[in-house]
C-alpha cells in the first residue's frame, strides 16, 4: 500500500487479478527490493530532500527497486524505500522518526499553502465561499433541507447496495470550477511552481484545499454530505465525519488516461463529474472490503460500471474497490471529496469482524454459520442412530 501526505491509495497490478472480468486488480504485497540491481538504471539524486536517512542510501537503493517502480515519481520511490528502511530501526526509534517526520510534513504543508495563497490570483472568487443556491440543483437542495431518508431516496438511484447516484451541481458552477482549475494550472506552469498532486496515482489535477477552497469544501461536507452519510453510512463512520481531502482529477488528451483499481483513504467518497466533452472513463466497482480482505475475490452481484454525467454525483464507501476505465476521447474533470472519521478509525483498531459492511467478512461469517448448522444436524443424526441401535 502506497501513501503520500495527501492520503493512501492502493495500487493493484493486473497480474494479481483473481475473479476479475475487467483485467484490473487486486491489492497485495509488501515493500520489497530486488535481489540484483538494475545496473543500467541511473538513480536520481535525493540531496535536496530532508530525510531521516543519508540521501546516498536512497540513491543506492533505487537500483534495487522493482522494475515497475523505476520510472515513477521521486516522491513515490522515497516513500517506498523509506518504509523498508524504517523496518530495521528499533521500535522506539521508529516511532520517534515517524512522529518527527509527521510534524515536519505538517509544517511544510502549511508553508506550501501559504506560498500559494500569497501569490496565486483567483479567477472566480465567488466559488471560494459556499453559495448553495448557485452551486446545487434545486432538487438536491430540497432533499437536504427535508433531511430524511425518504427525501434523499427521492432524488437518488441505488444501483448496488451502498452506491448512490444523483444530480447535484448546476452547470454554471461546474464551468466556473473547471475554469478556476485551468487558471491555477496555467499559473503553476507560468511560475514554475511545483505543486502537490492529489495522490500518487494521478499525475494531473489539483488539491482544492491547497489554494483557498478548504473552508468551502468543509461546509460542503458538514452541511450537505454528512446529512446523507448519517442516514446511509452509519456502519462506516458516516455519523462522525470530521475531516476531508478535496481535489479535482483530469483525464484525456495529454492528461491521465485511466485509474488503476484501488480503495480510497476515506470513509465516504463523493465523486462528481464536472465536464467536458469526452467518451469512456467509466468507473467500475467491485465490492466493499476491509483491510484484511481487500485482495479477496469478486462476489456475484458486486460488479457495477458507472458512466459519468456532468453535474451528477456518485456517493460510495471509500473502501468500495473501484477504478476508472480509459478516457478514449476528449477531456474529463471530476471533483472528488474524501470524507473521513477519526472516531471510526480509532474504533476500527479494536475490531476484527466487519461483516456489517465488508463483503468478504460477511461471506465468511455466513459460511461459518452454515458449517455450524451442518455439524449440529450431523451430531443430532448420529445421536438418533445411536439411540435407535
Amino acid at each position: 500500500m502506497s501513501q503520500n501526505q495527501n492520503g493512501k491509495w492502493v495500487r493493484i497490478a493486473p497480474e494479481q487479478v483473481r475473479g476479475s472480468s475487467n483485467g484490473h486488480v487486486e491489492v497485495g504485497g509488501s515493500n520489497r527490493l530486488c535481489i540484483n540491481p538494475q545496473k543500467d538504471h541511473k538513480s536520481e539524486s535525493y540531496e535536496d530532500l530532508q530525510l531521516e536517512f543519508n540521501p546516498l542510501v536512497f540513491s543506492s537503493l533505487e537500483q534495487y527497486l522493482p522494475p515497475h517502480m523505476l520510472n515513477l515519481s521521486r516522491e513515490v520511490k522515497v516513500q517506498y524505500m523509506r518504509n523498508i528502511l524504517l523496518r530495521y530501526l528499533p521500535e522506539s526509534e521508529r516511532i520517534r522518526v515517524v512522529i518527527l517526520c509527521w510534524i515536519e510534513q505538517i509544517q511544510k504543508h502549511k508553508e506550501y499553502r501559504h506560498r500559494i495563497m500569497l501569490n496565486y490570483p483567483p479567477l472566480c472568487k465567488q466559488i471560494y465561499s459556499m453559495d448553495a443556491e448557485k452551486f446545487f440543483t434545486p432538487s438536491f437542495l430540497r432533499a437536504v433541507e427535508e433531511n430524511s431518508e425518504a427525501s434523499f431516496r427521492s432524488i437518488m438511484a441505488e444501483p448496488r447496495k451502498g452506491l448512490y447516484t444523483f444530480e447535484m451541481l448546476q452547470p454554471q458552477f461546474c464551468e466556473m470550477l473547471m475554469s478556476e482549475v485551468d487558471n491555477f494550472e496555467r499559473w503553476v506552469h507560468d511560475t514554475k511552481f511545483r505543486i502537490m498532486r492529489p495522490n500518487i496515482m494521478n499525475q494531473y489535477g489539483a488539491v482544492l484545499d491547497d489554494f483557498g477552497m478548504e473552508s468551502m469544501l468543509e461546509r460542503l461536507m458538514n452541511d450537505f454530505i454528512s446529512p446523507i452519510s448519517r442516514v446511509f453510512y452509519t456502519e462506516i463512520g458516516g455519523t462522525s465525519l470530521d475531516s476531508h481531502h478535496g481535489f479535482v482529477v483530469e483525464y484525456g488528451i495529454n492528461r491521465d488516461v485511466e485509474l488503476g483499481f484501488h480503495v480510497d483513504d476515506a470513509e465516504v467518497t463523493l465523486n462528481i463529474c464536472l465536464g467536458n466533452e469526452f467518451s469512456g472513463g467509466e468507473l467500475f466497482f467491485r465490492g466493499v472490503r476491509c483491510d484484511e480482505h481487500v485482495n479477496s475475490d469478486i462476489q456475484p452481484g458486486e460488479i457495477f460500471d458507472y458512466p459519468h454525467v456532468p453535474g451528477h454525483a456518485i456517493l460510495h464507501p471509500g473502501r468500495h474497490r473501484h477504478g476508472a476505465r480509459p478516457t478514449t476521447s476528449g477531456n474529463r474533470m471530476n471533483l472528488i471529496i474524501w470524507c473521513r472519521s477519526s472516531a471510526f478509525r480509532e474504533l476500527k483498531k479494536y475490531r476484527k469482524d466487519f461483516s456489517s459492511w465488508c463483503g468478504e467478512c460477511r461471506r465468511k461469517k455466513k459460511e461459518k454459520e452454515r458449517l455450524l448448522v451442518m455439524a449440529t444436524q450431523q451430531e443430532l443424526m448420529n445421536r438418533g442412530m445411536q439411540s435407535a441401535s
